[in-house]
């Protein structure tokens, strides 16, 4: 029987990469799908909108340095404290973590890519139309003015009858467009493309926050979305939903809008605490204590963040009754974040801490997070909130949490994750000098607002009279946001020096557990050339022999030898995770850019009453959407 040679490896390499990679030059940028470059996108498109919504907080900022101030007008201040929230809230923190979601997870499971890439990157381009359309407010004078809660009646034709609302609107609604496309995709990735072996006891940490936020993300979106148009045909065509005059309710848009706010805050905490139990197991060689706990804190959290939008919602006049179960629910949920909590500091104690930038992040998001926790509690008792409601306690309350609790995880898994986003290494020294900015500069400036909120301070007031006493606090709070600032300029520029001439990265620099550490430093188009599979919850220090039978595992080598130039990945078991099939997913196609460029187009033309206009961005859209399902390149 004549022996049948193995192709060699760089061959084998070779045809991987014709099947997987993107076309050369500009049309290979326009209509790239992989999830690496989609998630790239989603990262630093957020961290230029970071730069422009940190902009905004320090005219702030300088506005509320000294009494009386006029450097802006209560106009221009009103635009730029809602658009520094809007930013930050639907702008940065949440796409931000989708695009870590999307880079890494695919890595950390083992596959090559996400289960519907075109769909992936409709969702990119939404999004940053939808970031566009918001700021070119900017430029046309047309600034919303309403908050980024955007409160009705305030909001409503009557109060706010510019396009300026509807910008908010209409950007709104296309970031979130993107955010429940990506929720789709991440919870059909981590249920149905994980590594054969990788059941549900051995998901990594990471993913299960993931797919907690997608989760969330699939239920909260859906509302604000549905709250957004209702306002945006009141306003058009005078539906009278929020309009108490024409029989409507200005607090259906609280209840709608903190049924998805309240979780919305959670579905960025809960992410970031993956990111800190991925890099608490790298940096100390010693996997998280009490995974399971762990796993159902996360759930849990998941759960019961849908119990708590009333929590914001204490002095509206609601029964006593009603109050007393959000107060309780508030207070329950400190519960499961307790756990986590308590589970890294164990992993800390009994592993062998390397302090490098990004445990040094890790440390500052504890403290400041259980700091932000303790008034979490205080605003959650409904006596003490309707002291506290609407001052700068509950400003200094939630800045705490967002930026302790979101911000400071983020930048550790930046810094964590660099050498597998780009092959180098960010400046160590740089990196823990610009943590001790920031933590030193947060403080300074968030800290004295509890004093400013107990001694009656309101928030959203664009100056104060001098005789109140308030000057000394907010000029310190002033002063400590420009050195926050310039940790989060100096944390930037250390990876963006590091991306052109930073050293290079070993494969494996801080000897971590999870697959991601396991291919090349930046990974190849295709991931891994053989499919991995797992016998352990920490795949990189595991060495057991896999528990598949001969003939599975021939099917599972035949990967990587793309059939025909197909992208092939394995569909897994939900529980499990075996193997279930092989399949195909689309290649490069520049539809989800046309896509969503029809779509922007038609909501323009709604924003600017052009109906033409609209409907040839309705055409647009249909045609692409035809042409996207008619599967024109399904395959290269």
């Amino acid at each position: 029987m004549t022996e049948v040679l193995a192709p060699p490896r760089r061959t084998v390499h070779q045809a991987l990469d014709d099947a997987w990679s993107s076309p050369p030059g500009l049309l290979g940028f326009l209509s790239a799908v992989n999830h690496k470059q989609i998630g790239l996108r989603f990262v630093w498109t957020a961290v230029a909108f970071l730069f422009v919504g940190g902009i905004e907080a320090l005219l702030v900022r300088v506005q509320l340095a000294r009494a009386e101030n006029d450097v802006l007008s209560p106009e221009t201040y009103n635009q730029l404290f809602t658009m520094h929230g809007t930013t930050m809230m639907f702008l940065f923190a949440v796409p931000i973590l989708e695009g870590l979601a999307m880079y890494l997870t695919p890595l950390q499971i083992g596959t090559r890519d996400m289960p519907f890439p075109r769909l992936n990157a409709f969702g990119y381009w939404c999004y940053l139309f939808g970031g566009v359309l918001l700021n070119w407010s900017l430029v046309s004078g047309s600034v919303p003015d309403g908050g980024w809660f955007a409160y009705t009646p305030l909001s409503g034709p009557e109060f706010s009858p510019s396009r300026a609302l509807d910008f908010w609107l209409i950007g709104i609604t296309l970031v979130e467009i993107a955010g429940i496309l990506g929720a789709v995709e991440l919870i059909v990735l981590l249920l149905k493309q994980r590594a054969p072996g990788m059941n549900l006891a051995r998901i990594p940490l990471f993913c299960w926050s993931m797919l907690v936020m997608a989760t969330m993300m699939l239920i909260a979106f859906p509302v604000v979305l549905t709250a957004s148009l209702l306002l945006e045909l009141e306003r058009k065509v005078g539906a009278p939903f929020y309009d108490a005059a024409a029989g409507g309710n200005p607090l259906l848009w609280q209840h709608l809008f903190w049924i998805f706010g309240h979780p919305e805050v959670y579905i960025m905490l809960t992410p970031a605490t993956g990111i800190v139990s991925a890099v608490v197991a790298a940096h100390t060689g010693r996997r998280i204590v009490a995974y399971p706990l762990v796993v159902a804190a996360l759930i849990s959290v998941g759960i019961a963040s849908f119990g708590l939008w009333v929590h914001h919602m204490f002095t509206v006049g609601l029964p006593q009754v009603v109050l007393g179960l959000f107060a309780v629910a508030s207070f329950a949920i400190a519960i499961p974040s307790g756990v986590q909590i308590f589970a890294w500091i164990a992993t800390i104690w009994e592993g062998v801490p390397r302090w490098r930038t990004p445990m040094w992040f890790v440390m500052g998001f504890i403290v400041t997070f259980v700091l932000g926790g303790f008034t979490g509690v205080m605003v959650a008792s409904p006596p003490f909130d309707g002291q506290a409601h609407d001052s700068y306690f509950v400003v200094a309350h939630f800045h705490y949490v967002l930026i302790g609790g979101v911000v400071f995880p983020i930048f550790a898994g930046l810094h964590h994750w660099f050498p597998t986003f780009t092959g180098r290494l960010p400046n160590e020294r740089v990196g823990r000098a610009s943590c001790g900015v920031q933590l030193v500069g947060f403080h300074i400036t968030f800290f004295p607002q509890h004093l400013l909120g107990l001694q009656g301070m309101a928030r959203r007031v664009y100056t104060y009279a001098e005789d109140l006493g308030w000057d000394a606090l907010n000029l310190v709070s002033t002063a400590g946001s420009f050195v926050f600032g310039a940790g989060v300029t100096l944390f930037i520029g250390n990876l963006a020096w590091a991306r052109r001439r930073g050293p290079r990265s070993p494969r494996d620099p801080w000897t971590a557990d999870t697959l991601e550490w396991s291919t090349t430093a930046p990974p190849p188009s295709y991931n891994f050339v053989d499919q991995p599979v797992v016998s352990g919850r920490s795949p990189q220090w595991d060495r057991q022999a896999p528990a598949f039978d001969a003939q599975t595992l021939e099917a599972l080598a035949a990967l990587a030898h793309p059939h025909r130039g197909r992208r092939e990945v394995v569909r897994t078991s939900v529980f499990d995770a075996r193997p279930e099939a092989i399949f195909s997913l689309p290649g490069p196609s520049v539809l989800p850019l046309c896509a969503a460029l029809a779509l922007s187009v038609a909501l323009t033309g709604v924003l600017v009453d052009w109906w033409p206009l609209a409907i040839g961005g309705a055409a647009g859209f249909g045609w692409a959407l035809v042409a996207w399902l008619n599967g024109n390149g399904a395959h290269r």
